[in-house]
């Protein structure tokens, strides 16, 4: 059951859906179901959500919120992230608490990983 007044869904701007649902499954395990051509809705990610067909793209640089992801070795989710496609927008560092990088899915969409390891 959702809960009342709480975030229940994202949604992310998407260039090529084959694209998105090759790297989301291959770098973190999501699960996809198509509606139509131009949406997809993911599983499997803490909070479900989808990804809608566009030519934009998320990204700090332009105010867009960041989704970030855990992990217990940056290094090793660094690793699976550049092998499936992905670009590593800012090295790791180090922050009061942990570590973190920001990278770009293959359609240019920032995220970030930390770490408190």
């Amino acid at each position: 059951m959702s809960e009342h007044e709480k975030i229940n869904y994202v949604e992310f701007p998407s260039k090529d859906l084959d694209i998105t649902k090759t790297f989301f499954s291959e770098v973190f395990c999501w699960h996809f179901i198509d509606y139509g051509p131009d949406y997809t809705a993911f599983s499997d990610a803490g909070i479900d959500g989808g990804f809608f067909k566009s030519d934009l793209v998320v990204s700090t640089l332009v105010g867009s919120a960041l989704i970030v992801f855990y992990s217990q070795s940056l290094e090793q989710t660094q690793a699976k992230i550049e092998k499936a496609g992905g670009k590593i927008i800012q090295a790791i560092f180090s922050f009061p608490g942990g570590r973190r990088f920001h990278f770009s899915d293959p359609n240019g969409n920032e995220y970030a990983v930390w770490s408190d390891r």
